[in-house]
């Protein structure tokens, strides 16, 4: 039976006239490029045989029945990405939320924040305060710095356990790269000095490998300055003027005093600057590789802009809020092993310490008291994994645990008088831990030549989160002194490929992901927006999603097609709703008499939708391609049908590329269709305050990238982003998104195996 809501949201056919105009607008582009295309299109040609990592070891996509896109250095090199996030927005695949300038936040078919796993190196990123609203955490990950981007849409916790509820996303670093010689000698170097208008963006980065064939080490640096961010500055006026930014706080005479910004496109208090450091050492020894991975990242603060615009009754409602410095680093110790003796020949492990520091900010608007709320976490783990290799089986067994300690501390300065005082902590203020385990088996057996591939696997889950109280009269008297959870799960996955012939691949695919509650689900006493009090909810259970999925995959000479389609049923949801504390529905807070809300397990929710990606290439060196995405989510309330926060609108881009070996020129456009206020969550995370009286309106932008080797290994880029300069949000997003911009991109990549030639030659 087909969900209620079909009939209006298969799709939101108002997307399709503005995809009209924009391939219309391609098309006659088209014509002017193929004047210097060639003309020799006899030539098959045939993607490449591409490998991915999502289970643990490298393995050929075509066997992987779970959809997985990929961001390969050479598209991130020359989309020139701010951030993770805006990498993944550049694909027109993922949909990502934005509340400040900082990175974003990833959504997976309609899964956000602590419901997608992020993970560094095969390395699990998300720790126990990850959030289940909008999570800007990827910005701790350098993208000048990666090799790949992953994306594994649908759940995934066969592999990487909790929290892969809707995907997970799996970055990769470049490694340190080995010689054929004995001699210690420079193998590569690269370089990179960017300079952006939208937000007078300075970057530079450099990196550095050497070695021998037994030892080698790979050093990159990178430092980004970004200043207040640029809107765009062409749209419809009344949506304009409630996103433009009318006034900023400043101190005068010892008084908040809002200030009439001079430049209303102009979203003051959205700059920032990072500094991230890549180590990576490696040793041979016979069949093993050991290496030693150290990265940091930190930051200036964050301001959070979108709080900075709140007003109530036209009185701005902080003067200050921001995020202290994003502080995360990594040391982690790998073992690789290949071609063993034995019914095992692989093996994947690592051990690793992560370490992340954050805070928040705030004061009042004309209240004296700056609230600083510091969160510490130490999160020690490992990954082991075993992998059999044969011409019909491929058996991957492993095991991996995390394990995570918090402290929680909070204090309030008075800006004036320099006095002190404790206030009441995110989460408990007393010892906090939570731990995961699991083992796991992932199988792939191949008939028929490799024709018919069955992906099964099974893993066996068990988390443990305690923590105390020790100061619970602050604020809000909580009768609560100590919270402990136990929870086990049991999740796979069950999936065939049909490749009938060597153009077509069909698939089908379950699986199940679950998720845990950490202490931001289960503890957090938070006020929000004056209006309600969350409170914990130690009745609080794991959540579940049940996934299938379809797809179909045509490659041919000139054109390949791929598209798919998903249900997911969604069980225990974690949904914020109204909550009897101790018997009452309202508490005081603050002073404030605030209604209660908690953290539950709504009964059921649903997720359906699909995709299709395709790519047309004319000839060698040109190609159209385009892809849209489409979600629709619901959850059960008291027999109601009400819609599932973090659910995007249509996602998708469409553009037209030429390329060489020496030189490349793009034009594509990215769109999202609108988000109407029926379908927003209103008690979630969808961010309502910042939507128009329509909700989040449709909106496409046209681009242009070039890029040529000015020299040997040197390549001079250039970016013309969103040339219209229109103005437009993403949806649940609290700042507009940047306006026209130029960028400007010196880059230098040494290979001593590549010879780059240059445009001169």
């Amino acid at each position: 039976m087909i969900p209620l809501g079909v009939s209006h949201g298969i799709i939101q056919f108002k997307f399709i006239k503005m995809t009209k105009n924009i391939f219309l607008f391609s098309i006659a582009l088209l014509s002017l490029n193929m004047v210097n295309a060639q003309t020799d299109t006899g030539k098959q040609y045939r993607l490449n045989e591409v490998v991915v990592s999502g289970n643990k070891f490298l393995e050929k996509k075509k066997n992987v029945v779970q959809k997985i896109d990929i961001i390969k250095e050479k598209d991130l090199q020359q989309m020139n990405a701010q951030s993770i996030g805006d990498a993944l927005i550049n694909t027109g695949e993922v949909f990502v939320q934005k509340s400040q300038q900082g990175s974003g936040s990833p959504v997976i078919r309609g899964f956000e924040a602590s419901r997608i796993q992020l993970n560094i190196d095969g390395i699990r990123m998300n720790n126990a305060i990850y959030r289940s609203g909008h999570l800007q955490n990827s910005m701790t990950v350098d993208n000048n710095a990666l090799e790949r981007i992953e994306v594994l849409a649908g759940p995934a916790s066969t592999v990487h356990g909790s929290d892969a509820l809707g995907g997970v996303i799996l970055m990769k670093t470049r490694d340190a790269k080995f010689t054929k010689g004995k001699k210690f000698e420079v193998t590569g170097a690269n370089a990179l000095v960017r300079y952006s208008t939208v937000n007078q963006e300075k970057t530079v980065n450099t990196g550095i490998n050497w070695g021998n064939r037994y030892f080698a080490s790979y050093t990159n640096i990178t430092y980004s300055k970004f200043e207040d961010l640029m809107s765009g500055k062409n749209g419809v006026d009344s949506i304009m003027n409630l996103w433009k930014k009318n006034f900023i706080v400043e101190r005068i005479n010892d008084k908040d005093s809002m200030v009439d910004n001079s430049n209303p496109f102009k979203m003051v208090s959205s700059g920032f600057s990072q500094f991230d450091v890549l180590q990576k050492f490696a040793l041979k020894t016979g069949k093993f590789k050991h290496g030693l991975n150290l990265q940091l990242s930190t930051s200036s603060d964050v301001p959070r802009y979108d709080r900075l615009s709140e007003t109530t009754n036209g009185v701005a409602r902080s003067a200050e809020w921001y995020y202290g410095p994003q502080f995360r680093s990594l040391a982690a110790y790998t073992l690789e092993a290949t071609h063993l003796e034995g019914f095992f020949q692989e093996i994947n492990a690592n051990i690793s310490t992560q370490f992340i520091q954050e805070s928040r900010n705030t004061r009042s608007f004309n209240k004296t008291g700056l609230t600083h709320r510091d969160e510490n976490v130490l999160v020690p783990g490992y990954n082991f994994a075993l992998r059999h290799k044969d011409e019909v089986h491929e058996l991957t067994l492993g095991t991996d645990a995390q394990f995570n300690f918090l402290k929680s501390t909070a204090t309030s300065t008075d800006i004036v008088t320099d006095l002190e005082k404790k206030v009441d902590t995110r989460y408990p203020d007393g010892d906090n831990n939570m731990n995961l385990f699991g083992l796991f088996y992932q199988h792939i057996m191949k008939f028929d030549e490799g024709r018919v591939v069955i992906n099964d696997g099974v893993r066996l889950n068990h988390s443990r989160l305690c923590s105390t109280l020790v100061d619970t009269a602050i604020q809000f008297k909580i009768p609560i002194l100590e919270l402990e959870q136990r929870n086990s799960a049991i999740t796979g996955n069950l999936g065939i490929a049909y490749m009938p012939s060597d153009d077509l691949r069909l698939t089908a695919n379950f699986s199940t992901g679950f998720r845990s509650p950490n202490f931001d689900d289960l503890t957090k006493v938070f006020e929000s927006n004056n209006s309600r009090l969350i409170v914990p909810n130690p009745k609080l259970k794991p959540e579940y999603t049940q996934n299938f999925e379809v797809g179909v995959q045509h490659t041919g000479d000139k054109l390949s097609i791929n598209a798919f389609g998903f249900y997911t049923n969604y069980r225990n949801a974690f949904v914020v709703d109204r909550f009897n504390f101790e018997g009452n529905d309202s508490a005081s807070y603050n002073g404030n008499t605030v209604a209660v809300f908690a953290m539950q397990n709504k009964a059921k929710a649903f997720l359906y939708g699909g995709g299709v990606n395709a790519t047309y290439r004319a000839t060698k060196e040109f190609s159209l391609f385009g892809n849209v995405s489409y979600t629709f989510g619901r959850f059960n309330q008291d027999t109601i049908l009400v819609p599932l926060d973090h659910i995007p609108p249509v996602t998708g881009r469409l553009g037209m590329k030429y390329e060489t070996r020496i030189w490349y020129t793009e034009l594509y456009s990215l769109f999202n269709g609108n988000k109407k206020l029926s379908d927003y969550n209103i008690t979630g995370e969808d961010n309502l305050p910042y939507a128009t009286p329509n909700g989040t309106p449709s909106w496409y932008t046209i681009n242009m990238r070039v890029g040529a080797n000015i020299a040997e290994n040197v390549m001079l880029q250039l970016g013309l982003e969103n040339i219209l300069d229109r103005n437009y949000r993403y949806f649940a997003s609290g700042i507009s998104a940047p306006g026209r911009n130029l960028m400007i991109a010196v880059r230098y990549n040494f290979d001593y195996q590549v010879k780059k030639p240059s445009i001169f030659e």
